[in-house]
Formats: C-alpha cells, structure tokens, sequence
C-alpha cells in the first residue's frame, strides 16, 4: 500500500524535525508531508531538515484546513492510505503500525488511536478531561457504539476516508465531528488503544475560552447533522 503521513503543524519549530524523523525511523516505508499552517517561527525549516515534504500554507487555516490539505494531497497523488499525526510529539510513531494493520486486513475504514481504552500514563487537565468526557458520550449516543477518545486526531484512514474528507473537512476542532460525519456516510470506524506522550514542547492554541466555544459549536454541528447512514458496522479493538 502506498501510505502517507500527514502531519498539521502551526508554530512547532520545538517538536516537528523530531516527529518526523520519529515517523521515518519507526515506518520508513510512510512518506510523510508536514502542512506548514501559515507558521510564523522555523517549522517549515525544521521540517524539511528531518526529511518530510513541506506544504507552507500562506495563512493559518487552522488543524481542520490543514489536515484537508494534506487529504487532497493525498487524493491527487494516488495514496491508498493516510495516517494523521499531530506536530507537538504526543503521537507514538511505534503505534502507527498498528492502526494501518487493520486497514490493510480491511477491518476498517477509519482507525483511531483511543488513550482511554486501557488505562495509560496520559493525565488531562481536568477542563480537557471533562471536554473528552462529554463528547465520548455524545458521540456514542449518536452513533450507538461506545467511543473513549473522540478528540484524538492519531488516525489511520483508507481510500474512502481519503475521497470523503478531500472533499469535506471540518474547519475548527474537527476530530469529533468528523467521526459522526463518517459513520453518517457508511465509514467503518474502529478505536485502539494507543499510548501518547505529553506536548514535547511549545504551547497548545487551546484556551479555556476556546474550550467552551469548541464545546457549544461543535455540539451544535453534531445535533444537527444528517443521518444519511444508520447501521454502520463499527468495532472495538480492546486487545489489539
């Protein structure tokens, strides 16, 4: 399979040559392209010093734009397989394996990364903690199967999660909506435990005050949302 990495990155000269040099150590056989988020200090340089393609955005578009960015990419060029990575170093590389195995047995259509699954060394703030929470919930009532980490952007998705999200992608905070949006048109979704590290360093764009507009706005998008597929098929990887 031809297998792309994805890697969104907004200001993150401390972390990215490391994440993509992780990726490439871990999985050299994964391409990887950094999109470079209208980024203000040296991500595009360190990027390409590890050795990924970069893709500089002239303006932040934010994780949604970018992470669309990097699916149309992926589109044009033929990709059987896309692989999300976050840009702060949270992500394990050794886990992407995992996640791209199921794909390839064609298990799933979509597989994410769940730090809840199975208990982990990965501690929340409590505003955060209560934030994931609240949509686990939501979303699993939503699509009746149980969900532990709808906010985790570590994913693995196949050719029709690729044509899907060429063409549409949530703009802000996108990793909840988008998993209602897939199942709502036939996406196979699978969750595995994974573990993540703390952010490697920078900061994280997300403030309480942008925490309780991501909560009132995406809640909005998912309630409205249109349920164009109602008996998706979607499993859990406890023991994987």
């Amino acid at each position: 399979m031809k297998i792309l990495a994805v890697v969104p990155a907004y200001n993150e000269e401390k972390n990215i040559r490391n994440v993509v040099q992780s990726i490439q150590s871990s999985c050299p056989e994964i391409d990887v392209v950094v999109i470079n988020d209208g980024s203000t200090d040296n991500t595009y340089l360190e990027a390409v010093k590890g050795g990924a393609w970069v893709i500089n955005l002239l303006q932040n578009l934010g994780i949604g734009g970018a992470v669309q960015t990097g699916y149309i990419y992926a589109q044009r060029n033929n990709y059987d397989l896309v692989v999300q990575v976050d840009g702060d170093g949270q992500h394990n590389p050794r886990d992407l394996r995992r996640l791209v195995e199921l794909i390839r047995k064609n298990e799933a259509d979509m597989v994410i990364g769940s730090r809840f699954i199975k208990k982990t060394a990965y501690k929340p703030t409590g505003m955060r903690q209560a934030g994931i929470l609240f949509f686990s919930k939501l979303v699993s009532v939503l699509c009746r199967q149980k969900y532990y980490d709808t906010t985790s952007g570590f994913r693995a998705v196949n050719r029709k999660g690729i044509e899907l999200f060429s063409q549409y992608y949530p703009k802000d905070y996108p990793e909840v909506e988008t998993i209602v949006f897939a199942f709502n048109r036939g996406i196979r979704i699978t969750e595995i435990p994974v573990n993540m590290d703390k952010r490697q360093g920078g900061k994280s764009s997300i403030t309480p005050l942008r925490s309780l507009y991501y909560m009132l706005k995406v809640t909005c998008v998912l309630m409205l949302q249109p349920k164009l597929h109602s008996k998706t098929n979607i499993r859990l990887k406890e023991n994987i």
